[in-house]
């Protein structure tokens, strides 16, 4: 069920009032129901797949039961690794499967031994890699002794499949979102007119600006052999818009639909765009994500402590890991490296933190340094985004061979410029939004909250007549497919 559909429009608010109009007085009938809506919700993709959820949270359930009963450490590494097992098994099957099967083809080959293994006609499932590192973070908690396990399976359910933030993020932890599950939630009005606006931000964000980007995106990206280098510019740029607008508007929409619920999950995306290095950039983007892989895959293998060379093995480790995680290609793993590549001088000249606060905090325009700081950050980012849209490495490296020829210096042209053209200025608009609400959540958190009445409903007004103006065709959220 996607949240930009007609679907979405009619389950949320019958959802809404079952919760807090029959269920709200009864907090097991409340987490019951989010249980129910939860898989109704994700069964309508394919309901042949709630059985790996099910299945997931059954183990993971049972595992941190067993955990707290165990003090043998041999005995409680075999249940985290129970875990770890079935969950990266799953996860490594229907994900990888093909990819190292491939590849382990490819390898007899060039040694000049051939085989012929038969690959599997796998259907990826909606959201597993975030379930599964969401359940996951349950039993690791739990195993290192950061969160006491739980004794309530419905409330256990509702957390792995909360259907907010299940198939695309953010990626809770078990420490910040189970407990909420334990307390009574009452209503709250400025809370939920604040999730709405956050939902409408989103809305606009994938709506207006990723699926119209994503119109230009793939003619370009899909016709890159006959484009200028100069086209295949703004094709990566569109794309870097695209993704942007679809990930953080996802992200924005399942914040503010679980704040309808009571509930508070963490913030997904914090302005990346606006970064001043590439570190700052990563505290930024996907920070669900990004943090999951610090603490429990950065830290655990040491960290930014040790000598040059661990620091450089770890930094690649993570973000070859990350690169991995998001699909199985090496376009994604060469992506992750990159990123590697342009973070390793920031973390061993210990430059990796010096922009821990908001760019132009207190100014109203960035001064020259900030400028190119950004501008240059932007830049990387958008080449690292080539490989990551890009088919295959072949496709990627012929794009990116175009881009640096002369071509560059033509005027560019592709088909559909008129479109493209309407679409720059709406992302200009959408910059100097985000831009002007940088210090908040989300863009339009407080945009005018002081002003009169009429007026502040007009600007709300103006968002939504502005989506059913310019909505793009629509697209699947780029998230779903990892």
């Amino acid at each position: 069920m996607l949240f930009n559909s007609i679907d979405f429009a009619i389950f949320l608010p019958v959802v809404f009032f079952l919760y807090w109009f029959v269920a709200n007085k009864n907090l097991k009938l409340q987490n019951a129901l989010i249980v129910a809506a939860s898989y109704l919700f994700y069964g309508w993709w394919d309901w042949r797949f709630l059985s790996l959820i099910l299945f997931s949270t059954i183990v993971d359930f049972s595992v941190g039961l067993a955990l707290k009963n165990r003090e043998n450490p041999l005995k409680r590494k075999l249940l985290l690794w129970t875990s770890v097992f079935v969950n990266l098994g799953f996860l490594g099957f229907f994900k990888y499967y093909n990819f190292f099967l491939e590849n382990f083809v490819t390898a007899f080959r060039f040694f000049g031994h051939p085989v012929n293994p038969q690959g599997l006609n796998i259907v990826l499932p909606v959201g597993i890699s975030f379930y599964t590192f969401q359940t996951l973070s349950y039993s690791i908690d739990v195993y290192k002794r950061k969160l006491e396990p739980t004794k309530n399976f419905i409330a256990f359910m509702a957390f792995v499949s909360f259907f907010p933030q299940l198939v695309a993020g953010p990626i809770e932890r078990a420490t910040h979102l189970l407990p909420q599950f334990y307390k009574k939630r009452i209503f709250e009005y400025d809370k939920a007119v604040d999730g709405l606006r956050q939902i409408l931000w989103g809305l606009f964000k994938k709506i207006v600006i990723a699926d119209n980007a994503a119109q230009i995106a793939d003619e370009i990206f899909n016709h890159s052999a006959g484009y200028s280098g100069s086209t295949l510019v703004l094709g990566a740029l569109f794309f870097a818009f695209q993704i942007y607008g679809d990930f953080s508007g996802y992200s924005d929409i399942a914040i503010g639909t679980s704040r309808l619920f009571g509930f508070d999950i963490m913030q997904n995306f914090n302005f990346p765009y606006f970064s001043r290095d590439i570190a700052e950039f990563w505290r930024r983007w996907h920070i669900s994500l990004s943090t999951w892989f610090r603490d429990y895959l950065y830290i655990p293998l040491g960290g930014s402590r040790g000598n040059t060379l661990m620091k450089i093995r770890n930094t690649f480790i993570i973000f070859i890991v990350s690169g991995f995680w998001h699909g199985a290609n090496w376009t994604f793993i060469i992506w992750g490296a990159l990123n590697a590549v342009y973070f390793l001088p920031l973390l061993l000249l210990n430059k990796n933190r010096i922009n821990t606060n908001t760019v132009a905090e207190g100014r109203y325009l960035p001064n020259l340094k900030e400028f190119f700081q950004m501008g240059f950050t932007f830049a990387f980012t958008v080449f690292a985004w080539i490989f990551f849209r890009a088919v295959s490495v072949e496709h990627a490296l012929n794009y990116v061979s175009t881009v640096f020829s002369k071509s560059l210096f033509t005027v560019p042209y592709f088909t559909g410029i008129r479109h493209g053209l309407q679409t720059f200025v709406l992302i200009i608009i959408f910059i100097v939004t985000e831009w002007f609400g940088r210090n908040d959540r989300y863009a339009i958190e407080k945009t005018g909250l002081t002003w009169p009445g009429p007026l502040r409903r007009a600007m709300y007004y103006s968002i939504v007549i502005a989506i059913f103006l310019f909505m793009g065709k629509q697209q699947q959220f780029i998230y779903f497919q990892f």
